[in-house]
């Protein structure tokens, strides 16, 4: 699977230990591991890693600016929930960044192609991972991303890189959901990938909008 850019994957021993916590941690949240609501203290998140205080507060920090906790001061950090602006405008965001792709490669048959290539291995996989919504959410995530990303511009990769923990929350929740229908998902990104096939934006931007939103209506959220 192409690189999909989380924090939590590939995370080396050489890495300071506040951000293999802060890594291990937003996986945890994002996944489903830790709840919404859940208090994270300083001397807990210490304790299950291993290291002292000094790293936890760092690490805390970070999952911070990755949007998955709010501070709150002399008890830890409260893991957040997704509001329902907070939903609408990270999904605006992916669908202005993956429509400004794909815009990007009309007449560049090589960077077409390109994008064609990264997008039918994880539609197989897709495919064959829709009865299994823990597997589907990777291979979700990572389809959008290919698009998103391969506009090839530096401060695009920074702010998919700072959004990847709520946007793969966002994910988890819209696909293992009970009313959830990865076959429909799937099929809708076959159509996507028709559209950037024939290089037709318009029909493109009007099946993400769709796409983004109907996948994301059926888990309830914050208000």
């Amino acid at each position: 699977m192409e690189s999909l850019e989380l924090p939590w994957l590939d995370v080396p021993e050489s890495r300071p230990i506040a951000d293999r916590i802060a890594a291990s941690v937003a996986r945890e949240i994002a996944e489903g591991d830790i709840d919404p609501g859940d208090l994270l203290t300083e001397v807990d998140v210490a304790a299950r890693h291993g290291a002292s205080r000094t790293p936890s507060r760092e690490a805390m920090l970070q999952l911070e600016r990755w949007g998955l906790v709010r501070l709150v001061p002399k008890k830890g950090a409260l893991v957040t929930n997704p509001t329902a602006r907070e939903r609408r405008e990270l999904l605006s965001v992916r669908s202005m960044l993956e429509s400004h792709a794909v815009a990007r490669i009309v007449g560049d048959d090589a960077l077409r192609e390109s994008l064609l290539g990264r997008l039918e291995p994880i539609l197989a996989a897709q495919a064959d991972a829709v009865g299994r919504p823990t597997d589907f959410v990777l291979h979700d995530y990572s389809f959008h991303l290919q698009i998103a990303a391969h506009d090839d511009n530096h401060v695009v990769d920074e702010i998919l890189r700072t959004l990847a923990p709520r946007l793969v929350r966002l994910t988890r929740l819209a696909v293992t959901a009970a009313s959830a229908d990865l076959a429909a998902l799937h099929r809708e990104h076959v159509e996507l990938t028709d559209a950037i096939r024939r290089q037709d934006v318009a029909t493109f931007r009007e099946l993400i909008d769709h796409h983004l939103t109907s996948g994301h209506e059926h888990y309830e959220v914050m208000p």
